[in-house]
């Protein structure tokens, strides 16, 4: 079971010359892409972290401790969901942190922190049955996308006050049994149920965003429910000059973007690259990732938020 967590003149003049550079640049810092790819490792290190595992609980700390450093409130949305073998309760936590928390509307990036339980897309049947499943792109990408833009955030001071949410439970599934989404579908209730005093205009769901070989088209699901805020990222990614954004359909893809869509009606879209070769398979390990494609994830992200139009979109 999962522990709850806490909570000289010539060179003064090159520098003022530096300064008010820095100044007049409207673009925000760049992410950095070896220090991404040092988070996706050491959460991988962990190993399997599937929802009520040893493995997600020492993610849970993991997470928790690096966003102590920062100028940001952490807070935990706890529930328990049915082991799809047991039917025994599974304490689940989705992790929220809030930057500029006393905003009353705010926007959301999203992923899903836990891993499958096994890698049963394996060709090997042997894996597939009983082998490791490290998730580092399934998983993995997300967090460590996220533990590195809060280098970032703190500076930015968007429009809108800004959410990262990492659910928990988007697969505990084994073969066909069990429920997707379960954190995406709790917060998403939870927030049309139990209404908070913010309001959240529009939602970016990242998964399977550390692929080698990035492409990131737009996914079908996405366009038809929320058109307009998928033309606002891939105007981002254009102007970031991020050719891994390909602005044509392909893929439609059920996500945690769907929940928040259809039960919240909070627009929301999915950045996913399905054409990812080693999906739930034993190979999905992070020499298969690149600290260089979440770098180009995130500062679509920083460019997106750096310039939000006036929202909500659809």
């Amino acid at each position: 079971m999962n522990r709850y967590l806490p909570r000289g003149f010539v060179s003064g003049c090159i520098c003022l010359l530096a300064l008010t550079t820095l100044a007049a640049d409207p673009r925000p810092r760049q992410p950095n892409a070896d220090r991404a790819f040092g988070y996706l490792q050491d959460v991988c290190k962990i190993g399997p972290r599937y929802s009520g595992s040893p493995g997600m609980d020492a993610q849970q700390q993991l997470i928790a401790r690096h966003f102590a450093k920062f100028p940001c409130k952490l807070s935990y949305q706890t529930f328990d969901h049915p082991h799809p073998l047991s039917g025994v309760p599974v304490r689940m936590n989705n992790i929220i942190i809030s930057w500029q928390p006393e905003a009353t509307e705010r926007v959301l990036l999203a992923c899903h922190y836990d891993t499958r339980p096994l890698p049963d897309m394996d060709p090997n049947p042997a894996q597939a049955r009983q082998g490791r499943f490290l998730g580092a792109n399934d998983g993995a990408s997300g967090v460590a996308l996220f533990m590195e833009l809060a280098h970032h955030l703190a500076e930015l001071k968007p429009r809108y006050g800004v959410d990262f949410v990492l659910f928990d439970g988007e697969e505990l599934i084994y073969g066909n049994r069990g429920e997707f989404f379960a954190g995406s579908i709790h917060f998403a209730t939870e927030y049309k149920l139990h209404p908070p005093a913010h309001r959240y205009l529009a939602c970016v769901l990242v998964d399977m965003i550390g692929d080698r070989n990035l492409a990131i088209y737009q996914e079908r699901n996405s366009l038809k429910l929320a058109p307009k805020l998928v033309e606002s990222v891939w105007a981002a990614a254009a102007r970031a000059g991020v050719k891994e954004f390909i602005p044509k359909p392909r893929h439609e893809v059920r996500d945690d973007h769907l929940p928040l869509n259809e039960i919240a009606a909070i627009p929301a879209i999915d950045l996913i690259d399905f054409d990812y070769p080693h999906w739930h398979t034993s190979k999905d390990v992070p020499a298969q990732c690149s600290g260089a494609s979440l770098a180009k994830v995130g500062s679509v992200l920083l460019e997106w938020l750096s310039t939000l139009p006036e929202l909500p979109l659809r």
